[in-house]
């Protein structure tokens, strides 16, 4: 993809209204890579006081639209799967990363990790994009 896309995907993320909603910041953009970034609020907690699942969900899947969309856009998920590893926590910071790892004509296949400020592995994800 031209850097003039990866442009424009860089200048859409300033004005996506789900991450200007929870607070999302792209981080790093390439062909086949992208690092966004959270800020955990409490009102981003659940029941049993560590930060709701889907929260982590959507970092992971906002790092996996970026870095999917910057081979080819666009590309729309069809298949996203997450492994929780260690519960996070309001007032930390964190930073998922997705690289992909195939891309094909029919599909494009990536790995995203969330971690937290320390370096703590929060969660691992794998999501499968299709090129339209």
């Amino acid at each position: 993809m031209s850097q003039e896309n990866i442009e424009k995907l860089r200048q859409g993320s300033l004005v996506e209204p789900a991450w200007q909603l929870l607070g999302i910041k792209l981080v790093e953009l390439d062909d086949g890579y992208a690092k966004v970034s959270l800020t955990l609020k409490p009102e981003f907690t659940n029941f049993v006081g560590s930060v709701h699942g889907g929260i982590i969900v959507t970092l992971a899947d906002s790092a996996f639209g970026y870095a999917v969309n910057a081979l080819h856009y666009p590309t729309v998920a069809a298949q996203f799967n997450t492994h929780f590893l260690n519960p996070a926590y309001p007032d930390s910071e964190l930073t998922a990363e997705c690289r992909v790892v195939k891309a094909g004509k029919r599909a494009i296949m990536a790995e995203i990790s969330v971690e937290d400020a320390t370096g703590k592995l929060i969660a691992r994800a794998t999501g499968t994009g299709i090129p339209l």
